[in-house]
């Protein structure tokens, strides 16, 4: 049986939104109980250079709407990554959960060989749909998502594995 590009992408992306938002959620809760002020939490980040908390969240969404819709030759959505806040960051999430649920197979189907090009850093990038989403959306995704997850961590937030994987 053939995996299909949607199968590898759009269930993935909501499955692991859904597990981050816990994840958050879970972080959220032990600020309040700690005593501690959330935007330590969201301003946080692991090493001088790498973005913080809410930019990690920022851009694994960003990888999750935008995968799909490049994918299936839509436009893909802009938010002004202005959230400051654990409920803002939900409500992105949320936001994203839904574009996720505007596609269905058949938007993805045969997208494999479309060409996706994108600037990133000042350099353009051609590569085919499954080069892209394999080579480069998802290692994004999940990097940005372990880096929020690691950060949490960091700060003494109790995460297990269970819950990086959508457990609860």
């Amino acid at each position: 049986m053939a995996i299909s590009m949607y199968d590898v992408s759009v269930p993935v992306f909501a499955a692991r939104l859904k597990a981050l938002s816990g994840v958050l959620e879970a972080a959220e809760k032990n600020a309040v109980e700690r005593k501690i002020d959330p935007r330590t939490f969201l301003t946080s980040r692991l090493a001088p250079d790498m973005f913080t908390l809410a930019r990690q969240v920022q851009i694994a969404t960003d990888h999750a709407k935008g995968a799909p819709s490049r994918l299936a030759g839509r436009d893909v959505p802009k938010y002004e990554d202005n959230e400051a806040s654990f409920a803002e960051l939900q409500t992105r999430i949320a936001k994203v959960g839904e574009h996720l649920s505007s596609f269905s197979a058949a938007d993805i189907e045969g997208s494999e060989d479309r060409v996706i090009e994108l600037k990133v850093g000042g350099r353009e990038l051609s590569m085919s749909g499954s080069q892209y989403l394999l080579n480069f959306a998802m290692p994004n995704f999940y990097f940005h998502l372990t880096t929020a997850y690691g950060i949490l961590r960091h700060y003494g937030v109790p995460l297990g594995k269970i819950m990086f994987l959508g457990g609860r």
